[in-house]
């Protein structure tokens, strides 16, 4: 007897449990029972796990049938035709989604030469196996799976354009490769992606080598040629906001360059970009701690000291530069929230 689990708990036992296995597949791929579950069976241990549990990674595969694929070319004529749809595939019992667990229990092709009678799925495409991200890696048949993982980890943080309106919009914290190459060497994911219209990185000449220790482990030597001429150069984008907020009994913030009376004021210094609205102008050059967006708060949630002490006189809370960034001021937008309060955007 085979103990059956279902998410986790015993819920009883079957004598046969490859039978038991396929009339539960043959009732999800007839959709007399959700698509949602996945099914398999563990020899050694003697088990069978069903599992419907939420956040499990499943892909879509093809089935095979008695050595051949369920997906025929009538069946492919009518999805080009429009005549049939992805649900449709699924619920006709031709493509079905496993899980880690099923896919244990199950021998996949790459293609139709592939196919023996022990055979129970086909990829859709060979590029499906990986994913969209590690299909960008190269060569990945010839690294183990850690270092592929790696290095789809780092073509998605590579640098490049990572999109062509990147001016109409104020995204946080990005980064725009000035002169972005194609690879040398690509994948066919590159095509399918854009990766060839939008590439990240640059194609350099390395040289392995010791060179008086200065390049231990993870250390590299640039050429200043290089440097100098424009490779790796990029740009980096912040942008900075701040919204008059309103309160109750009237009080609102005010977008202005704050007064020395007021709490928290900052050295005079750090106001001189700030025009007579409140704001720094497009182009300026911008240094650590420069404010930004100047505003000042009433005053509110205070105790009786500082209720006196900070009296009609508000409160600094103006945007301000990092301590570890300077650069200049690519874009100012005066706007409204959606409270319709007075919103300022600086990047």
């Amino acid at each position: 007897m085979s103990d059956v689990f279902f998410n986790g708990v015993i819920v009883g036992s079957a004598e046969k449990p490859h039978d038991f296995v396929r009339k539960i597949k043959e009732l999800r791929r007839n959709s007399k029972i959700t698509n949602d579950l996945n099914i398999s069976y563990d020899k050694p241990l003697d088990t069978i796990t069903i599992l419907t549990e939420a956040g499990r990674a499943r892909r879509p595969l093809i089935i095979v049938e008695n050595g051949k694929s369920r997906l025929i070319r009538e069946v492919v004529e009518k999805v080009e035709k429009g005549e049939m749809k992805w649900s449709d595939l699924v619920n006709t019992g031709i493509i079905e989604y496993l899980d880690a667990e099923e896919e244990e229990d199950s021998l996949i092709a790459f293609d139709e030469s592939e196919l023996t009678e022990k055979h129970t799925h086909i990829e859709i495409i060979k590029t499906s196996l990986f994913g969209s991200q590690a299909s960008l890696a190269v060569f990945p048949e010839h690294n183990s799976a850690g270092r592929v993982m790696l290095a789809a980890k780092m073509i998605t943080q590579g640098l490049g354009v990572y999109t062509t309106n990147y001016n109409l919009r104020l995204d946080s914290d990005v980064s725009l490769m000035h002169y972005p190459q194609r690879p040398v060497v690509d994948t066919v994911m590159y095509e399918n992606v854009k990766y060839d219209n939008h590439p990240v990185g640059a194609n350099v000449v390395i040289a392995v080598m010791t060179h008086e220790g200065y390049n231990i482990d993870d250390a590299i030597i640039f050429n200043k040629s290089s440097i100098d001429m424009g490779l790796f150069r990029s740009t980096f984008f912040k942008p900075y906001s701040c919204e008059a907020l309103r309160y109750a009994g009237g009080n609102k913030d005010k977008i202005e360059i704050p007064g020395k009376e007021v709490t928290g004021y900052r050295m005079e210094e750090d106001y001189r970009n700030l025009e007579a609205d409140g704001i720094i102008f497009p182009e300026a050059q911008v240094n650590p701690n420069d404010v930004l967006i100047g505003k000042t708060s009433p005053p509110r949630f205070l105790s009786g000291m500082e209720e006196f002490r900070v009296g009609m006189e508000g409160k600094h809370e103006s945007s301000v530069a990092s301590s570890k960034e300077k650069g200049k001021v690519d874009t100012v937008i005066i706007s409204e929230s959606d409270e319709g309060n007075k919103f300022v955007s600086v990047r």
